[in-house]
């Protein structure tokens, strides 16, 4: 008899069910109704392309995370970059000098604001495949139109953008307008609030990859525009530019998440990242 049979059996012996890291004990087991089920198999087909079976018993489990209390919240895995109460997971970029964020960036309420001019904020941590949580909000005095409302940027591993801007009753053109992947697709659909109000991205981005200093494979993004699917597994086309398609060029693994300063009034709150690794890693 194989280990994983015997270890069936004496799970179903035992009245014991795990699921999830969670242990149910005998005491639950003599209850009227209270059924009992194998916690995996080993005698059944490998999956296509896996080396695990179905259902497989000696499958690794999911490592246990605790969400957010209340949604938007950063579960227990996540990196928090900025919970409103300062700035010291992030640098300034000022044409291409790195200075202190203290100096630049406007820190009150819970939230951060751009001094137009301070510069790019960086983030000190550097990711690769990861899901972002951020929020942000357009002010409500107007002070111009088309893309010089609100604009700013979420520049992931500070390359691919995904566009901030006030797009709430704001024609501009729609590779440029919020939740676009800046000058490269549109939103599906424009889910913009009104200025003063405060709007989230939800954004699990898979990072190119390169061999022997050539693209192997392109960067995708899937995003969430106040709770809208905006874009559904997206390909990257390359770097962000404007007016012009600019391509991928060779880079780290993991870089610095950006939040662009485009010399105009754009407040942020609440930012958290998840590193995100394969399957059996």
């Amino acid at each position: 008899m194989s280990k994983s049979r015997n270890r069936n059996l004496v799970l179903l012996s035992c009245g014991v069910l795990c699921a999830g890291g969670l242990v149910l004990g005998q005491s639950q087991a003599g209850k009227k109704g209270y059924r009992t089920s194998p916690a995996g198999y080993s005698d059944t087909p490998l999956l296509p392309g896996q080396k695990w079976k179905v259902h497989d018993i000696d499958r690794p489990k999911p490592r246990p995370v605790t969400p957010g209390a209340q949604p938007g919240q950063p579960p227990s895995d996540a990196v928090v970059l900025f919970d409103g109460r300062d700035l010291s997971k992030w640098v300034a970029e000022v044409k291409g000098r790195i200075e202190p964020v203290a100096a630049a960036w406007k820190l009150e309420n819970g939230y951060m604001e751009i001094a137009p001019g301070s510069g790019t904020l960086v983030s000190k941590e550097k990711f690769g495949d990861a899901q972002y949580h951020i929020e942000w909000m357009a002010p409500v005095e107007l002070a111009g139109d088309s893309q010089w409302r609100a604009n700013s940027g979420v520049l992931i591993m500070k390359r691919y953008e995904i566009q901030v801007l006030d797009s709430y009753n704001n024609p501009t053109y729609a590779d440029g307008q919020a939740g676009s992947i800046y000058g490269q697709w549109p939103p599906l659909v424009n889910a913009s609030r009104k200025p003063g109000e405060w709007q989230t991205y939800d954004l699990v981005f898979e990072a190119p990859r390169f061999e022997g200093g050539k693209l192997a494979r392109p960067a995708y993004a899937t995003l969430f525009h106040n709770g809208v699917v905006v874009h559904n597994r997206k390909e990257v086309i390359g770097r962000m530019a404007h007016r012009v398609v600019w391509t991928y060029a060779p880079h780290d693994a993991a870089e610095p998440l950006a939040l662009q300063d485009h010399d105009v009034i754009v407040r942020y709150r609440n930012i958290w990242v998840r590193r995100l690794k394969g399957y059996d890693e």
